[in-house]
C-alpha cells in the first residue's frame, strides 16, 4: 500500500514528532515519516529520529541572511524527500506566506489549546488567567494567518481548580499524543484517495 510521505519540522525535544513516528510504524497507517528537519542545532529531538532510523538534520535559521533564504533551504530539503505532507511539532518559526504558499494545504500543525481560543504561546498561562473550565489542543491546516486555519481535530482536557501552567500542560500534551497521529492518518488517507 502507498503511503503518504511525511516531513516533520521541529525545534525541540519533539514529542509530538515521537508519537507521529511511532504511530507510523503499523503496518496499515497511511503515512509514513521520510525526515525530520530542525531549525536549532541544541534539538535533542535530532538524535530521537536518528536513532529510530529516519533521515535527521539541522537547518539552522541563525545561518541564513534571509527567513527567504531559510526557507528556501528547507523547502529543497523537504521537496529532495519527495515530501507531500508538512508535520509542524514544536516547530517555533512562524512560516512566511511564500512558504506556506508552496505547499497549499498540506502543513498541518498541532497547537496546545481550542482554536480559535488562545491563539500564539503562553495558552497555558492564559488559559488560567481566564478561567475557562476546559482546554485542550487542535491540529489545524496552516495557512498565511497564524494559528488561524482550519482545524481537523480537537481534544478537550478538564481545567482543574489546582492547576498550574505546567501541570495544565502536561495533560494536553498527551492529548495532542493521541490525536496529532490520528488526524494525520485522516488526512494522509484523505489525500492518498483524492
Amino acid at each position: 500500500m502507498r503511503r503518504a510521505r511525511v516531513g516533520i519540522l521541529i525545534s525541540g525535544r519533539g514529542s509530538n514528532m515521537s508519537a507521529l513516528i511511532a504511530a507510523a510504524k503499523a503496518s496499515d497507517y497511511p503515512a509514513e515519516i521520510v525526515c525530520v528537519i530542525a531549525n536549532r542545532p541544541d534539538a535533542a529531538g535530532v538524535g530521537i529520529a536518528a536513532a529510530e532510523g529516519i533521515s535527521a538534520q539541522v537547518i539552522d535559521h541563525k545561518a541564513f541572511g534571509s527567513k527567504a533564504d531559510f526557507e528556501a533551504a528547507l523547502a529543497a530539503a523537504l521537496d529532495a524527500y519527495g515530501v507531500e505532507i508538512i508535520a509542524l511539532a514544536g516547530f517555533m518559526r512562524v512560516l512566511s506566506a511564500d512558504f506556506i504558499a508552496r505547499y497549499p494545504g498540506r502543513i498541518l500543525n498541532i497547537h496546545p489549546s481550542l482554536l480559535p481560543a488562545f491563539k500564539g504561546l503562553d495558552t497555558h498561562e492564559r488559559a488560567l488567567a481566564a478561567g475557562v473550565k476546559e482546554h485542550g489542543c487542535s491540529v489545524h491546516i496552516v495557512n498565511a494567518a497564524l494559528d488561524d486555519g482550519p482545524v481537523l481535530m480537537q481534544a478537550c482536557v478538564p481545567v482543574l481548580a489546582a492547576d498550574t501552567p505546567e501541570t495544565l500542560a502536561a495533560r494536553v500534551l498527551e492529548a495532542e499524543h493521541r490525536i496529532y497521529p490520528a488526524a494525520l492518518a485522516e488526512f494522509a488517507a484523505r489525500l492518498l484517495a483524492s
